[in-house]
């Protein structure tokens, strides 16, 4: 397995951390990429484990630098992006990667990597189900909740015909199982 690289792309509570999750327990071939951000940490998040933390400053001196295989300023001063030494890092020791990353990232993902990378869009069987997904969670507002659908919708129209597989995930154990088999047939190749 040379220099793979594996993007999970997906709205909001499709379910794409839960399969990336599972993967990586099943495979110790494949290694999660930490992504860099200029936000500060969440709760009990660290530097190296949830993303390399940086101010907006450090991140805009690392573009400078050409430190990044991609970044995006998701909003004005907040960067996230991936850096060429995470992808060495884990290259280096015979990996595949395996990135979590949004639509727009995945999309830049794949270009960047073409026939290196296996892109994977994933999506719940309609958006009342990922409204329903979101409502269960508990963890945001009504207003989030709806933002959130809004963008999911807008995140499916725009990766239709740009990711190299759809996994729709309207049953977890299946999808599980085609996660397994598509990942398994791309590491083969």
């Amino acid at each position: 397995m040379s220099n793979k690289v594996i993007i999970f792309s997906a709205p909001s509570g499709a379910g794409k951390s839960t399969i990336v999750n599972h993967l990586l327990k099943l495979r110790e071939e494949l290694e999660f990429s930490i992504s860099a951000t200029s936000r500060a940490p969440r709760g009990q998040e660290q530097h190296g484990v949830e993303y390399y933390f940086f101010t907006a400053d450090q991140f805009r001196q690392m573009i400078a630098e050409d430190k990044f295989v991609e970044y995006e300023e998701v909003y004005a001063g907040s960067f996230y992006g991936t850096l060429r030494s995470e992808v060495e890092r884990i290259w280096a020791k015979g990996h595949a990667i395996v990135f979590d990353i949004d639509v727009q990232g995945g999309v830049n993902l794949k270009r960047i990597f073409g026939e290196q990378a296996l892109s994977v869009f994933i999506q719940a069987p309609s958006v009342e189900v990922l409204r329903e997904r979101l409502v269960g969670r508990g963890t945001d507002t009504e207003e989030a909740i709806e933002r959130r659908v809004a963008k999911a919708a807008s995140e499916m129209e725009f990766a239709a015909g740009k990711f190299d597989y759809v996994l729709v995930n309207d049953n977890l154990e299946t999808a599980f199982a085609e996660a397994e088999k598509v990942i398994g047939e791309f590491l083969e190749k």
